[in-house]
């Protein structure tokens, strides 16, 4: 084995081995699996494989360290998330590089991730000062005189964690963050192909003074470790960033528990006419291929009004002809492998489906000698046709010819899909009824429906979620409502 544990100096990587972490302990397992970098293939380490016993291990410690983390002053909270915002920023480039290794994610853009699970963290760390309730005027209602009324906010307990591969890192804080801010515990379970990031995170929050079993990390297959923490009482909240799927699963098994589900999209935008073709064609292949289209709001679906059509067309083609290929270490590098072959074979299947049903292949289509699928822009494809209408997570985006905005939108709505929209337009009428009628959870005007800053809120309709992370929203999902009422006329 090389590289992963003398980059990292992973406490729990002893011989190449990466234990559990619960409890605040590293605890080896019972199995273990290699872990492998999608691009290069190397072996960079045999990683615990968590079975329902372990799993209930870091359940137990979890709900201990639930009473405790419920006492901890929020100051102390805080400070928690600012000594992890402080160790992180003094290690970026070395979470950078194993988010590049283990996610083939190149590492401008792992770099990227990394910056932005610091603001995630310094968020989570701000609104550990800032939960609060409100008070309210009992004396709106006859029968509310001389009394007095007021929420708090409690934490739930323990919460349930799953994450996908894609953001190994920041996706981690969106959950971990906002669970600890408002004094829960966590049982966290990192994708099996991006375990390592989480268990970097977890060692600088031990570090940082976080308690014992405040959060506990299994890895292993999503069918043990998290049907254990779906059926589990213990586990009062559970959230999931994942396929449709799997999402629908978890929420008809899940009971009372509270759940927040993060799923599947095939993110689309409008380009009405007027507008700046190049300038919009170059943000398309950011929102198209950055990350080998791996991301949640991937830009998918393109409807363009016929005036701007072939302009924006020719526009991406030289986009996507000038990306460099290759290995995720390369600086130079915007689009690397897949995360598996598995996913560059679906997706040149998608493709060929498309072809054969009349679609033309502008750029792109095929495997590099690496194994790269190469930025990818489909024409003419039928509406029918998969990769308009699935969640393609790869490398390629559809561009599609419309009448007008109001054709467009509808095409955009005839998804299972609702997680962000946008469109270009040089008119506020236009924008606005857009906005009015695109069914999503977020539309973004005159920018790409990849847009995210990580203090907003997010996710979606339709089968593209359930509830809205955002770490001020997250925090508040995270807490239990309290009403408390004194009647003064018993004083």
């Amino acid at each position: 084995m090389t590289g992963t544990t003398g980059m990292t100096g992973t406490a729990g990587m002893a011989g190449g081995k990466r234990h559990l972490l619960i409890g605040g302990e590293d605890i080896p397992a019972r199995r273990y699996v290699p872990l492998y970098a999608p691009y290069s293939g190397e072996r960079l380490a045999d990683v615990a494989w968590a079975d329902e016993a372990e799993t209930d291990l870091a359940i137990r410690s979890a709900t201990r360290a639930a009473a405790v983390m419920r006492r901890l002053p929020a100051h102390q909270r805080a400070d928690i998330l600012g000594r992890l915002v402080a160790a992180l920023a003094e290690r970026r480039e070395e979470a950078a590089r194993l988010i590049a290794l283990e996610a083939a994610k190149p590492i401008a853009a792992a770099r990227a991730e990394v910056e932005r699970t610091i603001q995630t963290y310094r968020f989570a760390a701000e609104e550990a000062r800032r939960i609060c309730g409100e008070t309210v005027p009992m004396d709106a209602a006859p029968g509310g005189e001389g009394r007095i009324g007021y929420t708090v906010r409690e934490p739930l307990g323990v919460i349930g964690a799953i994450t996908p591969f894609n953001f190994p890192m920041n996706l981690v804080a969106h959950k971990v963050g906002p669970a600890l801010a408002a004094g829960n515990a966590v049982v966290l379970k990192p994708a099996e192909q991006t375990p390592l990031s989480a268990y970097f995170i977890g060692e600088l929050l031990r570090e940082a003074g976080l308690p014992p079993g405040a959060l506990n990390i299994v890895s292993g297959d999503g069918r043990v470790v998290g049907e254990r923490l779906v059926q589990d009482a213990r586990v009062k909240m559970l959230t999931f960033t994942g396929s449709p799927a799997v999402g629908i699963g978890i929420r008809s098994r899940a009971g009372l528990k509270r759940v927040t589900l993060e799923l599947g999209s095939n993110a689309a935008l409008i380009v009405d006419g007027g507008v700046d073709a190049d300038a919009v064609a170059a943000r398309c292949a950011v929102g198209a291929f950055s990350y080998q289209g791996q991301v949640c709001i991937s830009l998918q679906r393109i409807y363009a009004v016929e005036a701007v059509y072939d302009a924006l067309v020719n526009g991406l083609v030289r986009e996507a002809a000038a990306i460099k290929t290759g290995d995720p270490l390369d600086p130079e590098v915007g689009v690397s492998a897949l995360i598996s072959r598995s996913a560059t074979e679906r997706a040149l299947a998608w493709i060929a489906e498309a072809v054969g049903e009349g679609a033309v292949v502008a750029a792109g289509g095929i495997v590099s000698a690496d194994g790269v699928l190469l930025p990818t822009v489909l024409l003419n494809v039928p509406e029918s046709a998969s990769i308009c209408r699935k969640e393609a997570f790869a490398p390629v985006v559809v561009v599609c010819q419309v009448r007008s905005v109001d054709e467009a939108i509808g095409r955009v709505n005839d998804s299972e899909y609702g997680l962000q929209a946008g469109i270009y337009t040089r008119d506020i009428g236009t924008a606005l009824r857009a906005v009015e009628e695109l069914q999503v959870g977020g539309v973004i005007v005159n920018d790409i429906p990849t847009y995210r800053v990580d203090h907003m809120p997010y996710g979606g309709v339709k089968n593209s979620g359930l509830g809205r992370e955002g770490v001020k929203y997250a925090t508040e999902d995270m807490t239990e409502q309290k009403l408390v009422v004194f009647n003064r006329g018993t004083l």
